[in-house]
């Protein structure tokens, strides 16, 4: 399964679930990232660490590894 950490500019997607098993989990479902809720990568940095995200009407930059949690369809 594709998660965030995979997206291309641009790329609007739906979040269909996050890892629990991920130590950063519940961090992520905390600052807006939920299940259902539709996603778009907005900015890369240079080493592509961060990622910035437009989530729920805002801008959100998340480490690759916690992006990695973050299943999409």
């Amino acid at each position: 399964m594709k998660t965030a950490a995979q997206l291309h500019y641009g790329e609007k997607v739906k979040i269909s679930e996050i890892d629990s098993e991920h130590p950063s989990s519940r961090r992520i479902i905390e600052v807006g990232f939920t299940p259902g809720q539709e996603i778009e990568l907005v900015s890369k940095s240079v080493f592509n660490d961060p990622l910035a995200f437009s989530v729920r009407g805002t801008v959100i930059a998340i480490r690759k590894n916690e992006a990695d949690c973050i299943k999409i369809s």
